[in-house]
């Protein structure tokens, strides 16, 4: 079995057994059968005037004129007609011919052929089938089993069509709705990263600027009863917006990200690693002297960072309180923050609180 079909009929989970008991619903057995197949050779010497007349009809409809198009898609779609009347009348009904059936309505569906104009065009296909079996065979007992029988499998035929368009238009609308959701989940995230409600920042995975005093103040108590030092390192990127100018933003945000990985790859367990905004990162240490932070951790970032991108440096500002006198956590990161801007050069200093 070609693959597209076993695609749409297993996304219709359709089986053989599906196929029966759908031809139960309809009463469509073996007699049925018989009955259509007994009018193949009738039906296949007036197939050419069959189609030619069926199209006729069609192509005098401007709207269907128009969906059809040139000359090269109406040969095209008379084949493909010549294919299904005779299918209709070959006695076989099986997976192969159900694929066939779901394809056509995928294919209408697709082109925008509106379920008006294929009920209409099957309406006309079954007067000028049931006009040229009552011509061929005249009115008998015959001529009425096969009528039955061409009803029956129509419908069979036109439920398929029509659970593909559903499926189809179903799709589409799972997919709008996937589309929403991701945009609405987006946009919550950004308006909580700008309200600063998210505990995690989406880009670096690193704490955000909201929970930094927090994890602070937690820190200094914990030091002060045990009599620890405590270190916070503040982090800047050199020259962002000039990464950003010359590499683009995608890039930038790889520079982002990558830092994070490195402070986070840096720090231990009980340290907190914080994206405070923009390019400007903090890191608390626990039982860290200014000292230890510049040789175990400022070194080891500088040193990393270099090794995935060469071309970007940062700035950072080290201080230290406790163990016997701790500071404020606001002092601490005014202090971070001050010391970072003394060791980069050409820029003034600008105050941590100030939200620009």
């Amino acid at each position: 079995m070609h693959s597209t079909m076993k695609t749409l009929l297993e996304q219709m989970r359709i089986t053989e057994m599906e196929i029966d008991g759908r031809k139960r619903l309809l009463e469509f057995d073996n007699q049925d059968v018989a009955a259509l197949l007994q009018c193949r050779t009738h039906v296949e010497n007036r197939l050419d005037d069959i189609v030619e007349t069926f199209y006729g009809i069609q192509t005098s409809n401007p709207d269907i004129a128009s969906l059809i198009g040139d000359a090269d898609t109406l040969e095209r779609l008379e084949n493909a007609q010549r294919r299904y009347i005779m299918d209709l009348f070959a006695g076989v009904y099986d997976l192969e011919y159900t694929n066939n059936r779901l394809r056509i309505g995928l294919v209408h569906k697709r082109i925008g052929v509106e379920p008006k104009f294929y009920l209409s065009a099957v309406y006309l296909l079954h007067s000028l089938l049931v006009k040229n079996i009552t011509d061929a065979m005249g009115t008998s007992a015959e001529r009425d089993r096969a009528l039955l029988a061409l009803d029956k499998l129509i419908y069979f035929d036109v439920t398929l069509v029509f659970e593909t368009y559903i499926l189809s238009l179903v799709s589409e609308i799972e997919a709008v709705k996937n589309r929403t959701e991701e945009y609405a989940k987006a946009l919550e995230e950004t308006v909580a990263m700008r309200n600063g409600q998210l505990r995690t920042d989406a880009l670096t995975g690193l704490t955000t600027r909201r929970y930094l005093l927090e994890a602070l103040h937690r820190t200094l108590k914990a030091a002060q009863r045990r009599k620890e030092p405590v270190a916070l390192i503040f982090v800047d990127v050199d020259d962002f917006k000039g990464i950003n100018d010359l590499r683009g933003h995608a890039y930038g945000d790889r520079v982002l990200t990558e830092l994070g990985k490195v402070l986070q790859e840096t720090a231990r367990g009980e340290d907190t690693c914080v994206r405070y905004g923009g390019d400007e990162f903090c890191v608390v240490l626990a039982n860290s002297t200014e000292e230890q932070a510049e040789l175990a951790y400022c070194q080891r970032i500088r040193r990393l960072l270099a090794e995935r991108l060469l071309e970007v440096s940062v700035s950072m500002g080290v201080v230290q309180t406790g163990p016997e006198h701790f500071e404020d956590a606001d002092v601490l990161l005014r202090s971070a923050d001050r010391r970072m801007y003394q060791n980069k050069p050409g820029r003034d200093h600008r105050d941590i609180n100030d939200p620009d």
